[in-house]
């Protein structure tokens, strides 16, 4: 089981601090690096600025958003880091949500699996060398009646893996059927299935399995002996992804929690927290919400829960640090997660 940590964020983050973080990570034997996306930093500068300041780690987007670019920019911007890189590169590549979408870049969110769908395909003809005439539901290259011409991107070809950030089961399917890996979240060792059904059904109908799939998982790690403290201090952030990331009506984290068996609870966190009461949003999460989806406890409970990820399937962890409160805490803590995970093997 290969370790990822994750920079970028809703944060402002120090760039010093993150290469020196990052490197730090590469001599732990840590396996990549993903970019995050949302309406902070965007996912493709850092990328290029750490492809001069590594030499091994692997680096991704983590996601790079649909809606943000046109899937010519997109495959573009791709093939230029994984030039930079020397083919370490992995383009992950996610829809977003509506607030996003609509709100920061003024795009529709309608369709937004077929959106996906059609970007996953002409990235594809673009990292094989073709030229990119394409006729789909919500993209035709060249633009009908006007002057353009079907162009072919001007860079040598790649080899380039698709990492797709899906949480709806038809997107789930799609991703099982035309990806490369799964850039999974609100994921829980016992209610694998959640999630796994529906990559299973796609791979097959593409005539894969799951283990063709790296499946990378989302997890938050926080050790410690307190272990009250510690699941209490992960509400917070459970409240905040079953209220605020996404909107009243589509949220993707919601609904998968709910698939996992947390109706109830999902939908009561959900309307505290659009109504504006915050704290009780939180005073509301459940304890299992944390402990059944996170890594929270001392380090022997950690290294059980890290173990079950790899027992149901999982290929990759991306390790979530923000449990910790300095520069230094965070690398002690991903060392920490490093030697767990040698332990299990």
């Amino acid at each position: 089981m290969k370790i990822q940590i994750g920079i970028g964020g809703y944060g402002r983050a120090n760039t010093s601090n993150m290469v020196e973080f990052v490197q730090a990570a590469e001599r732990l034997g840590v396996d990549g690096v993903w970019s995050a996306e949302a309406w902070g930093q965007d996912a493709v500068t850092s990328l290029a600025f750490l492809a001069g300041q590594t030499e091994r780690i692997h680096i991704g987007t983590g996601i790079m958003q649909i809606s943000a670019r046109v899937p010519a920019m997109t495959a573009m911007t791709a093939m230029s880091l994984d030039t930079l890189s020397n083919g370490r590169f992995r383009l992950g590549l996610g829809a977003s949500g509506p607030q996003v979408v609509e709100g920061l870049h003024g795009a529709s969110y309608a369709a937004p699996l077929t959106r996906l769908k059609e970007t996953v395909e002409i990235c594809r003809m673009a990292f094989a060398g073709e030229k990119l005439k394409y006729e789909g539901k919500k993209h035709v290259l060249p633009k009908p009646g006007g002057e353009g011409k079907a162009i072919r991107i001007d860079q040598p070809r790649a080899d380039i893996p698709i990492y797709l950030a899906t949480l709806a089961p038809k997107a789930l399917e799609f991703t099982g059927a035309a990806a490369e890996g799964w850039l999974g979240t609100s994921f829980s060792p016992e209610h694998c299935e959640a999630h796994f059904d529906f990559l299973r059904r796609g791979a097959e109908s593409a005539g894969r399995s799951l283990a063709d799939l790296d499946i990378c998982a989302a997890v938050s790690v926080a050790i410690g002996d307190n272990v009250e403290e510690l699941i209490n201090s992960r509400k917070a952030g459970v409240a905040f992804n079953m209220g605020g990331m996404g909107s009243a009506q589509t949220n993707f984290y919601n609904d998968a929690f709910q698939r996992a068996g947390y109706v109830d609870d999902a939908k009561a966190i959900q309307a505290l927290w659009v109504s504006g009461k915050r704290e009780e949003a939180v005073q509301r999460v459940p304890d299992a919400m944390v402990t059944e989806f996170q890594a929270v406890g001392t380090r022997d409970m950690v290294k059980a829960r890290l173990q079950k990820y790899r027992d149901v399937g999982v290929t990759s962890l991306n390790i979530r640090l923000d449990a910790a409160k300095t520069s230094e805490d965070r690398l002690d803590l991903l060392a920490a997660c490093v030697e767990l995970v040698n332990e299990i093997g």
